[in-house]
């Protein structure tokens, strides 16, 4: 039964037309096709014949290794005869039963003998291809290690500059190089290519038999069989011309980069794909990163898509069109900073006259452009101070000349009058309007203090501790009105301010937001602050009669400007504080509804 079973499973076998066999899981051999066979000259395999796989790759010695790890595997290897020598590749793989169970190793072994013999010859013909390769173009000497013999081609003496019989020894050959680094570089080359077997390839300085310097390339190849060099060879070449110009070339790209380098631009060049291939210092500077990390890299590998993607159409414009783009303002930011740069692109062109990329420039503007806003702001005060001042002539005009005109009429009527009873009421007036005047000098002066003075410093101040100091002062005043305060500023605010400016700005909303209460309902004052980087918003609502806008709109903030009949309202503390406001660089705005209240937002500039 046996005996048919393995007729059965391999009378195919050994038909097979490629050289395959089967092992048990022991590496014993259980049959094998006839061409595989034949390779080992082995008999047909029977069940009295244990041929061990190992006996016949005895150069794998880890193969018993390796079938024990179930993985395939290739090996070569190679049968020799005294007719001939054969290479094969031979292919192990584990081989399975119908359960996929291991139950051995297959084999298909190629005879790969015609394919190495190829490989062999074409190497020694690339060899000799590139030997004569290298000789054709330069001139060539060859060392005999036995005779102690150097020889030297026609080439290689004409580079000497030595006559055609010249005969050199080793010793003169290396004393040809300029003394000092050139001849005991060469020296110990040639040591080392006898010695250990390495091969050199160099320049150097040659000094030739008419005692010119002239640069030169040397190589030297040792020939090596069985473990012993039997001949060195060699080839020169003068590069002098060329390395010269080399260095030249290297001098103005050293020169052009310093010169590109010290120029305070941030230049860069770019390829097709809008790719940098060369930047500068400034460059490097700006991304605080250095050429290495910047070569290859676009825009969108530096900035956010939008801007990037802004760059890349002025980059396909300038090179698609060929027209160049000079100085643009453009606007670029990074890690949270905006640089203002004026930037110049223009395309750049090959050897051929074929545009390859583009050179841009940039130059740093940013504090041009602070200094312009600035200059705008300037003349934005200055045109509000002059308006202001003309404003301020007029109220002063008027008023000194109400007060003057009301004086006079007084005064005539006070030299008209005989009864003593008028003339004191008379004179009472008279006192109540010098009363008025000195209030209204006051208030003048006060004004003037504002826009005329040195500027005064401003202070970090507590901001909720001054509100709640405010509210005290006030608080009998508040107290008498039933006004209910909402004090949502946090604690810790801080605000840059003038401290006598902050009591007057605080104490003139919260007084005005009472003093100007809607009757029938309770005054309720709400507070808010909200701090920026650059500025704080001091916010004071209240549900008091409002203002009606579209009438007023434009007067809220003007002198002795009243709009509800009230006793007492003078119209002086907005536009006391205001000026007060604007002096410390700040703003304020007002947002109100008649019958339903008043919000004042005080934008207090936080910088000095």
């Amino acid at each position: 039964m046996k005996s048919l079973e393995r007729v059965n499973q391999f009378y195919l076998l050994k038909q097979l037309p490629k050289a395959t066999a089967l092992l048990c899981k022991k590496g014993i051999l259980l049959d094998a096709s006839c061409s595989w066979l034949g390779i080992f000259s082995l008999p047909p395999q029977n069940e009295t014949i244990d041929t061990k796989v190992f006996q016949l790759y005895p150069e794998i010695s880890n193969l018993k290794k390796k079938l024990k790890e179930q993985k395939p595997f290739t090996v070569h290897h190679k049968i020799e005869n005294t007719r001939e020598t054969r290479h094969f590749k031979s292919y192990f793989a584990p081989w399975f039963d119908e359960k996929e169970n291991v139950i051995g190793t297959i084999i298909q072994t190629d005879d790969i003998t015609s394919e190495v013999e190829k490989e062999e010859q074409l190497n020694w013909l690339t060899n000799v291809l590139e030997t004569k390769v290298e000789v054709s173009k330069t001139g060539w000497w060859e060392y005999s290690v036995e005779k102690d013999e150097l020889l030297w081609c026609k080439e290689t003496k004409r580079i000497h500059q030595v006559p055609d019989c010249y005969e050199p020894t080793t010793i003169e050959a290396i004393d040809f190089y300029k003394i000092g680094y050139c001849q005991n570089k060469v020296s110990m080359l040639f040591h080392k290519a006898i010695a250990n077997h390495q091969p050199y390839d160099t320049k150097v300085m040659l000094v030739t038999f008419t005692g010119e310097e002239r640069w030169v390339r040397i190589t030297g190849k040792p020939f090596v069989k069985d473990g012993k060099i039997s001949k060195v060879f060699g080839t020169i070449k003068d590069i002098h011309d060329k390395e010269i110009a080399e260095t030249r070339v290297k001098e103005h790209q050293q020169l052009l980069s310093t010169l590109v380098d010290s120029l305070p631009l941030n230049v860069y060049v770019k390829d097709l794909e809008s790719r940098k291939v060369l930047v500068n210092k400034g460059e490097c500077n700006y991304f605080s990163k250095n050429a290495d990390e910047l070569i290859g890299k676009s825009d969108f590998d530096l900035y956010k898509d939008k801007e990037a993607q802004i760059s890349r159409n002025e980059d396909i414009q300038v090179m698609k069109h060929l027209t160049p783009m000079i100085g643009k303002e453009t606007v670029s930011k990074l890690n949270g900073k905006t640089t203002y740069f004026l930037t110049s692109k223009i395309p750049y062109f090959d050897l051929e006259g074929k545009v390859c990329g583009l050179i841009g420039m940039s130059l740093d503007i940013t504090s041009l452009k602070k200094k312009e806003e600035q200059l705008r702001n300037l003349i934005t005060v200055t045109s509000r101070q002059n308006q202001k001042l003309i404003s301020f002539a007029h109220i002063v005009s008027h008023n000194l000349r109400s007060h003057s005109a009301n004086f006079s009429m007084l005064l005539e009527f006070l030299k008209a009058e005989k009864d003593m009873e008028e003339r004191k009421q008379i004179i009472t007036m008279l006192n109540r309007a010098s009363d008025n005047l000195l209030e209204t000098m006051e208030n003048l002066n006060q004004v003037v203090d504002i826009n005329t003075k040195s500027p005064e410093i401003k202070k970090p101040i507590d901001l909720k501790y001054t509100i709640s100091q405010a509210l005290y002062n006030l608080s009998d005043y508040l107290k008498s009105n039933d006004a209910q305060i909402i004090n949502n500023v946090a604690e810790n605010i801080e605000v840059s301010c003038v401290p006598s400016y902050l009591d007057s700005i605080i104490g003139n909303l919260i007084s005005n937001a009472v003093k100007y209460k809607n009757p029938d309902r309770t005054p309720i004052i709400t507070i808010n602050a909200i701090k920026s980087k650059e500025k704080l918003l001091l916010s004071i609502s209240d549900n008091g009669m409002g203002i009606d806008l579209n009438k007023h709109g434009d007067k809220i903030f003007g002198m002795y400007k009243t709009f509800h009949k009230r006793k007492g309202a003078k119209g002086f503390g907005l536009y006391l504080i205001k000026n007060q406001i604007e002096a410390m660089g700040g703003s304020i705005t007002v947002q109100s509804e008649v019958d339903k209240g008043t919000t004042f937002n005080v934008y207090f500039n936080e910088e000095n």
